[in-house]
C-alpha cells in the first residue's frame, strides 16, 4: 500500500504539489466544465445553423417573429449563455498557459470573465426584448 501512495506522489509535479492542484481536483472542474459546455454546444449549434438556413432570404418581420416564438427564444438564450461560457473557459486556459506575468495574467483573466459576462448579458437582454416586448 505504501508503494502505491509513493508512486502517486512521484507522478505529480513539484508545482502541483505546491499549489495543491493534484489530488484536490481543483483543475478538473475547469476541464469538466469546458467539456460539458462543448457537448451542449453541439445540438444547440446544429439547431442554430438549421434555423439560419431556413431563414435565408427572410425579411426583418419574419426574423422578428421567429425570435419571438417561445422555443426559439429559449434555445437562443441557452446558446448565448453556453457559447460565452465556453469561450470564457477556453480563452482563460490560453491566457494561463501563455502569459507569464502574474499581474498581466490576472488582469487579462478578469477582463475576459467580465467582458464575456457583459456581452452575454447584453445578448440575452436583446433576445428577451425582442421576444417579450415585440
Amino acid at each position: 500500500m505504501a508503494d502505491i501512495s509513493r508512486n502517486k506522489r512521484q507522478l505529480r509535479s513539484n508545482l502541483s504539489r505546491v499549489r495543491g492542484l493534484g489530488s484536490t481536483r481543483e483543475g478538473v472542474h475547469h476541464w469538466w466544465a469546458q467539456r460539458m459546455s462543448a457537448v451542449a454546444l453541439i445540438p444547440l449549434s446544429m439547431w442554430f445553423v438549421y434555423s439560419l438556413i431556413t431563414l435565408t432570404g427572410a425579411d426583418y418581420q419574419s426574423f422578428h417573429a421567429w425570435v419571438s416564438e417561445f422555443g426559439n427564444s429559449v434555445f437562443l438564450v441557452l446558446l448565448i449563455i453556453t457559447l460565452f461560457h465556453h469561450a470564457q473557459l477556453g480563452v482563460t486556459v490560453v491566457i494561463e498557459d501563455y502569459v507569464h506575468s502574474e499581474a498581466i495574467k490576472m488582469a487579462m483573466v478578469l477582463v475576459v470573465k467580465y467582458g464575456t459576462m457583459l456581452f452575454a448579458a447584453s445578448s440575452v437582454f436583446a433576445v428577451l426584448k425582442i421576444s417579450l416586448v415585440g
